[in-house]
């Protein structure tokens, strides 16, 4: 079981590719307050409001979906800037999105689209650092994989994990199939660090690694196994109080937390699901990640951050968002939104769907599109987001908003505010240096519902 800060394939064009805090059940806290009593009064102070979302799914587009194609088509635009698709009506009057989007168009209802937000890092590992962290990096395009993590910002998720803590006996933070990219716990340190699957569920044989004791060990091994290491631990511990040795001890302590959790272990198990179920979401690797980050949400993990790739289409665009990359992911989202909110846990669920950036307006010799941050579309969902609503515009050619443009930090401001994070709360560097959960931006009051 590895938990990594960096991914490490080359898909894309410039070829870069728990600790449990508090374990104390239903015990009773301040003369009478139970635990999550006392997380949502925390929450609610840091905030000045009631936190909205207990916990977020961000499914990141790595490589740039196409916002033209997509949520934001532009029928009257010349023939190389609209390309061949066609809008379609949603099931909310008056808004239209791509006809690709067959599924997400019957439940537009559910959603925001937020068509201006924009940014202006065009590179993929620099500007997904920028989006997953709110900071612009220190290193170029393309160095991210060999920056320590303790020189980086902390990421959305591992921030959510800090503040909130575990809701469950699952990690606070889960990344799959794969690593997010550029972003992680940043000086937060390891305790903060994502629990990265590193599998595939929509493989038949999927199976979270080292989630099980092996078969050759007896449970009484097991224990002794246990016993040994914590003396172990005591005669080293003056030794072991900084470096890499606090590292791999955090790492262990959530490890074990899960390997001796059956509640855990119920959550990971995805064949559990029925299969009509499997088959609503879509035996693709979007599909079953979204349906496992459903489970996992109903187990008390706040972020589940869900990797998907190869969406940096500078060569036959259409083709690939058509065939291979829209269709699966319509299902997924759709999916999603449509089975938390017929579980009663959309209104507790913030569910975001963006890319790094968004894809050029003009069509290019290769019928691809290129890299385009200045102007994307962001798919908001649940935890507090108004339902079929459209917020923001884009001009003629979908190349730079028209209504007020919101960023990265306006973003994750409102993602903060939602969970009842304070986005102004400061942490220091290990060299002393303040560094604020959000630097900048304002909460986009527009998308509230």
């Amino acid at each position: 079981m590895l938990n990594k800060v960096f991914g490490t394939d080359s898909r894309y064009c410039d070829g870069i590719t728990r600790r449990r805090m508090l374990n104390v059940g239903a015990t009773r806290l301040l003369g009478g307050l139970s635990l999550p009593v006392l997380l949502q009064l925390q929450a609610q102070a840091a905030t000045g409001r009631p936190a909205k979302a207990k916990a977020c799914i961000f499914f990141m587009l790595e490589g740039g979906p196409s916002h033209i194609d997509m949520w934001d088509l532009k029928p009257d635009a010349p023939t190389e800037i609209r390309g061949p698709f066609h809008p379609i009506s949603t099931n909310v009057p008056g808004t239209q999105i791509g006809e690709i989007l067959p599924l997400c168009s019957q439940v537009a209802d559910k959603l925001t689209i937020l068509r201006s937000h924009s940014h202006n890092d065009n590179a993929h590992q620099t500007g997904r650092h920028w989006l997953l962290t709110g900071y612009p990096p220190s290193f170029a395009d393309g160095q991210a994989k060999g920056v320590p993590f303790n020189e980086l910002y902390p990421s959305i998720g591992s921030i959510v994990s800090r503040e909130l803590g575990p809701g469950g006996d699952v990690p606070p933070y889960v990344e799959l199939p794969n690593a997010l990219g550029p972003g992680g716990p940043g000086f937060y340190g390891a305790k903060y660090a994502p629990f990265t699957i590193e599998n595939d569920p929509a493989q038949p044989d999927f199976k979270v690694r080292d989630l099980d004791v092996p078969d050759s060990v007896a449970a009484d091994r097991f224990l002794r196994r246990q016993q040994l290491l914590a003396a172990t631990e005591q005669l080293g511990a003056a030794q072991a109080a900084t470096g890499r040795a606090v590292m791999l001890k955090s790492y262990y302590e959530q490890a074990m937390h899960l390997v001796t959790s059956p509640e855990a272990r119920k959550a990971f198990n995805i064949q559990l699901e029925p299969a009509e179920m499997r088959e609503r979401y879509g035996y693709s690797s979007i599909g079953q990640s979204a349906l496992l980050a459903r489970r996992l949400v109903g187990a008390g993990c706040r972020f589940i951050g869900i990797e998907h790739g190869s969406w940096d289409t500078h060569f036959e665009n259409f083709t690939s968002h058509s065939k291979a990359l829209v269709p699966p992911t319509d299902r997924a989202f759709s999916a999603l939104v449509s089975d938390l909110d017929e579980r009663g846990m959309l209104d507790e669920t913030l569910v975001i769907m963006m890319g790094e950036m968004g894809r050029t307006p003009r069509i290019n010799k290769d019928a691809g599109r290129d890299h385009w941050s200045q102007c994307q579309t962001v798919i908001m969902a649940g935890g507090g987001i108004k339902r079929g609503a459209v917020i923001g515009a884009s001009d003629a050619t979908a190349s730079f908003p028209t209504t007020h443009p919101y960023g990265i930090q306006d973003l994750l401001r409102t993602v903060f505010d939602l969970m009842g994070v304070d986005a102004d709360k400061v942490y220091h560097t290990p060299l002393g240096r303040p560094v604020p959960i959000v630097s900048g931006g304002r909460r986009i009051d527009e998308v509230l519902a």
